[in-house]
C-alpha cells in the first residue's frame, strides 16, 4: 500500500474529534499504513498538553524530524514552486521523498508543491 502523509488540517480535525478523520486513521493503521507527521505540522498545531486527542493520534503515527537535509530540500522546493508555507512545503517534500500520499485540507497548495517536486502522490482531502 502506499504511505501517507499527514498535514496540519488532519490533526487539527483529530483533535477536535472528527468521527471521518479517527475512521480513516484506523484503517490506515489496520491496513498496515502508519501515517508520517513530519515535525513541523505538529508545531504548527500543538497548543498545550490538554490536546488528548492530538497526542493518540500522533501515537499512532511516525513523527518525522526535520534534518538539515529536509530543510534544504523543502527550502529548494519553496523556491520552484514560488511559495511561501514552509510547512506546507515539508509535507510536499516528506511526501515527494517517500512517493507517499498527501491527507490535507490545502488541497491546491500541497498539488502545487508536489507538482513542482515532480511528485506522484495522490492528494486525499480531510
Amino acid at each position: 500500500m502506499t504511505p501517507v502523509v499527514y498535514d496540519a488540517a488532519v490533526l487539527v480535525a483529530a483533535d477536535r474529534n472528527t468521527r471521518s478523520v479517527w475512521v480513516e486513521h484506523r484503517v490506515r493503521l489496520e491496513g498496515g499504513i502508519v501515517p508520517v507527521v513530519p515535525s513541523p505540522v505538529v508545531v504548527q498545531v500543538s497548543r498545550s498538553p490538554t490536546q488528548v486527542q492530538l497526542r493518540r493520534l500522533l501515537r499512532g503515527c511516525d513523527v518525522l524530524s526535520l534534518t538539515e537535509q529536509r530543510a534544504h530540500s523543502a527550502g529548494r522546493l519553496l523556491g520552484r514552486a514560488g511559495s511561501r508555507d514552509v510547512v506546507d512545503a515539508v509535507v510536499a517534500d516528506t511526501a515527494a521523498e517517500l512517493r507517499a500520499d498527501v491527507v490535507t485540507g490545502d488541497h491546491a497548495d500541497i498539488r502545487r508543491l508536489l507538482d513542482a517536486a515532480d511528485a506522484s502522490g495522490r492528494i486525499i482531502d480531510v
